[in-house]
């Protein structure tokens, strides 16, 4: 059997898993400056277990079964999962790109008071944090776990490097890059320049590019990401 199918096999797998054993919870909050932000919650293993938060891109929860898909896979490969809706803070439903880079710095903020919040939750073992992003998410977790935030592994899907991050060099966690050769929203020369700064800081990382694939991964591509960031979460946050 061949890799590719192996990867295709596991993720499947995952996706039988989620379905029968992440138990959700919708009605979690935090306050962040004072606004209370949703967080959307898929229970992994009984006990303590390393927490995620799953940050989604900017086109908020437009298209949420897809998040909560995701969310619902990394519960069942072994994971506290929170889906918080950062744009609470801002009362957006959507981002508005007229307004990204003056609110950025906000969601920003958000995403570190929801790590906060993630490493109390009783059943998550704070010392063991994980970021996975897509789109404007990876960005917004790249630059809270260059914060000095306790996030010791990180999943980078279509990202755009934050401008901020690649003038200070600030160190990263472990961390895993997913993108597609020809994405046209963020182009995949974000995930190079990324790259390059995690070999020039001698930070562990893994990168994989899907030749022919856009912004959102989609068919074996798909599959086999998700496949491929259950393995590296386990690797860095359960070993």
């Amino acid at each position: 059997m061949d890799r590719r199918r192996m990867m295709i096999g596991a993720a499947l797998g995952m996706v039988e898993a989620g379905a029968a054993g992440a138990q959700e919870d919708g009605g979690r909050r935090f306050a962040s400056g004072g606004t209370p932000i949703s967080v959307e919650w898929f229970a992994g293993p009984a006990g303590k277990a390393p927490g995620l938060l799953l940050l989604h891109g900017a086109d908020g929860l437009a298209y949420g079964d897809r998040y909560r898909l995701a969310a619902r896979l990394l519960a069942g490969a072994g994971f506290h999962v929170g889906l918080p809706h950062y744009l609470d803070r801002t009362g957006e439903r959507r981002v508005s790109y007229s307004t990204l880079r003056e609110r950025y710095p906000v969601w920003a903020g958000t995403v570190r008071d929801a790590t906060a919040w993630l490493a109390g939750q009783p059943e998550v073992d704070g010392s063991r944090l994980g970021l996975v992003g897509i789109s404007l998410g990876a960005a917004l977790a790249l630059t809270t776990a260059s914060s000095g935030e306790a996030v010791r592994a990180l999943v980078d899907i279509s990202g755009p490097l934050p401008e901020a991050l690649e003038r200070s060099g600030r160190p990263l966690p472990p961390t895993l890059i997913l993108h597609g050769e020809e994405d046209r929203i963020v182009p995949v020369d974000n995930a190079r320049r990324l790259e390059r700064l995690l070999v020039e800081a001698g930070t562990p990382h893994e990168m994989q590019l899907y030749p022919g694939q856009g912004h959102a991964l989609s068919g074996p591509a798909q599959f086999d990401a998700a496949s491929r960031t259950a393995s590296f979460l386990g690797r860095y946050l359960k070993g």
